[in-house]
């Protein structure tokens, strides 16, 4: 079934709240893909200004519970996406909840809007709303409230999403990722349809041409039914981890798995507990009726060791540049973002290091782009040098490699057991470890301005461990990197100094 037809030349003007969150920090770029006008409601707009697409969109200063502002957002506005919950905030979620969805629904009745598109959950069917979790039931009410107002409604309703950074989908990664066995309650067997966030934002995006007549629920999934269970082993298999052993037992209560999910992850235990509570009932869709107003395509909706590929593809790949860097856009909607929580994407370790440098940052740069091959590391060298025998030791490149010219890097150099993975002359220099690791390695080193006329060497190393013997490994060299990191560090910026006093340049002075 068809749209509007007469807006198919022209955009309409979206609405969205949320966002800052998940979901909504990925509609916006798919919305303005397919031509649309987008509005942003935020509490907080600051938190928007480093989305690559802030620049191409309104953004309105309010909150979804205070009438007035979202009178002001909804003005001249086709389509209004709600994409906000409670979750997480605490007692009385629910009533906080209710008020939010009146007070959108009363305002965009008033101001013309023509539809509302809201994600919820997806419920059980034949469950009394009074034996559901309170997130379900809460998010079930919402739907129900844009259901009955004036205004006709599109209401979809997922399972776990899997996505990077979808909340559901990291308290699995961790579980997965951290225990090589596993005492896990019950609801490990309860049958889930999960959908990959591709299709989440498809249906999304498509659901804003839906016709005035249709003012309807709608279950959205995957092609497949599958347990929770199975969701961990599939993980497994994808990430590359050993066979989990994985024992269900039945004295583990939604409550105390909750704080059980809170002590093995950092998914805070205001969300785990909601999450867990919501996976006592099987949550299966009963119609796909969606596919008659947004058609699937070949292949779509994904399967889900696909959606969870897409998922893990950007760690796998190490291309980590849209975590941890502001600076590229996403290559896909399933991709980290930088504004995700800060327990999303998986365990990433850093140590970070700042030293004010008494030079030009042209000085910084030029140790910086120097460093590595007859240069050295700058910090405790026969560190180094173990460290590089012991990785040939295992198969590694070791720091055989050296560099391909002494003063300048270009993106794909090796440098020693290093590749230069991202190079922003006279600001970045980043380096991927290709040396053997239980885990992705990266080391950061910026030039940069500190605002008060002086310049600040800041290096960063991060590290994503693979498995249990991953955040082993990092524990058992954190203790060095004070000497390693910390000498480093502070020898480049004396390096700085040291050079641009001599008028050489001279990289070699300080190891």
């Amino acid at each position: 079934m068809d749209g509007d037809t007469a807006d198919d030349a022209t955009g309409l003007t979206c609405l969205v709240t949320g966002a800052s969150g998940y979901i909504g920090g990925r509609l916006v770029p798919e919305l303005l893909k397919a031509g649309h006008r987008v509005r942003c409601l935020a509490r907080t707009p600051e938190k928007l200004r480093d989305h690559p697409w802030a620049k191409d969109v309104e953004v309105a200063k309010g909150d979804v519970s205070d009438a007035h502002s979202v009178a002001e957002a909804m003005r001249g506005v086709d389509v209004a996406y709600y994409l906000v919950h409670a979750l997480g905030t605490g007692a009385g979620f629910e009533a906080t909840d209710r008020q939010a969805a009146r007070v959108f629904a009363e305002q965009a009745g008033a101001a013309g809007v023509r539809r509302i598109v809201y994600l919820g959950g997806l419920t059980p069917r034949g469950v009394p709303p009074r034996e559901l979790s309170p997130h379900l039931r809460s998010r079930d009410e919402v739907g129900q409230i844009f259901l009955d107002s004036p205004v006709p409604a599109a209401v979809l309703r997922a399972a776990v999403i899997i996505g990077s950074g979808s909340a559901s989908f990291e308290m699995l990664r961790y579980l997965t990722e951290r225990l090589p066995v596993m005492v896990t309650p019950r609801w490990v067997r309860t049958r889930i349809q999960p959908i990959g966030v591709r299709d989440v934002l498809r249906y999304l995006v498509g659901s804003a041409r839906m016709a005035a007549d249709v003012n309807r629920t709608f279950d959205i999934g995957g092609p497949e039914v599958v347990t929770y269970l199975d969701m961990m082993r599939c993980y497994s298999d994808v990430a590359g981890l050993p066979k989990r052993l994985i024992v269900p037992v039945p004295v583990l209560t939604p409550k105390l798995s909750s704080h059980w999910v809170g002590l093995v992850t950092p998914v805070p235990h205001s969300i785990a507990r909601p999450l867990t509570e919501s996976l006592r009932h099987e949550v299966v869709c009963h119609e796909h009726d969606i596919a008659d107003y947004v058609p699937d395509g070949p292949g779509q909706p994904l399967p889900y060791g696909e959606a969870l590929a897409l998922a893990l593809r950007r760690v796998q790949d190490a291309e980590v540049t849209t975590r941890w860097s502001s600076a590229a856009l996403p290559g896909a909607p399933s991709d980290p973002l930088p504004t995700d929580p800060d327990w999303a994407g998986g365990s990433l370790y850093r140590d970070e290091r700042h030293v004010t440098v008494d030079a030009p940052r042209e000085a910084l740069w030029k140790v910086i782009e120097g460093i590595g091959g007859d240069n050295g590391w700058y910090s405790f060298p026969l560190a180094w040098a173990a460290r590089g025998r012991l990785d040939r030791f295992v198969g590694g490149v070791g720091l055989r490699r050296g560099r391909r010219d002494a003063e300048r890097l270009r993106v794909g150099d090796s440098l020693d057991f290093w590749r230069v993975e991202e190079i922003e002359p006279g600001h970045l220099l980043r380096l991927r470890a290709e040396m053997r690791l239980p885990g992705l390695a990266w080391l950061e080193m910026y030039a940069e301005d500190d605002g008060h006329s002086r310049t600040r060497f800041r290096q960063r190393a991060l590290f994503h461990p693979r498995g249990l013997l991953g955040h082993a490994y990092w524990w058992s060299v954190s203790p060095f990197h004070a000497l390693v990191f910390g000498g480093m560090a502070r020898n480049i910026a004396q390096a700085a100094v040291k050079g641009m006093s001599e008028g050489t340049g001279d990289r070699h002075a300080v190891r």
